[in-house]
């Protein structure tokens, strides 16, 4: 396990903005309490609670991965009536203590999937 710091900062905050992913024109997240986490160098990735995904479309794979910063990730498929899109989301289920925050939560790869929305920010 590594901790982030001024070689590799992780941050984690709220993204303050209504998060929709879509795929083959379905609705699979839509959530007004997603997080940003940004990495090091790496594009900002959003994370969402399962609590505001259709996790009856999701369908969890074998495949897995580790980061030294994060821990395991586990992946999910999504299924829809017009097809399949595979491991097209991680998840981290048990992350390091210093990524506590997005335990529960659920990053979409945006490559898998038809668009990911991001609407105005909401009203503090």
């Amino acid at each position: 396990m590594k901790l982030p710091g001024p070689d590799h900062p992780i941050t984690i905050k709220p993204a303050g903005q209504r998060v929709r992913v879509i795929l083959n024109g379905e609705t699979i997240a839509d959530s007004t309490r997603a997080l940003e986490l940004k990495e090091a160098t790496y594009p900002s990735v959003l994370y969402i609670p399962r609590e505001d995904a259709a996790m009856a479309l999701l369908e969890r794979t074998e495949h897995r991965t580790h980061c030294p910063y994060k821990g395991d990730a586990s992946y999910f498929s999504i299924r829809t009536g017009e097809g399949r899109s595979e491991n097209a989301i991680w998840s981290y289920e048990e992350p390091f203590p210093a990524m506590a925050e997005i335990k529960g939560h659920l990053a979409f790869y945006t490559e898998r999937v038809d668009r990911i929305e991001v609407g105005a920010p909401q009203a503090m």
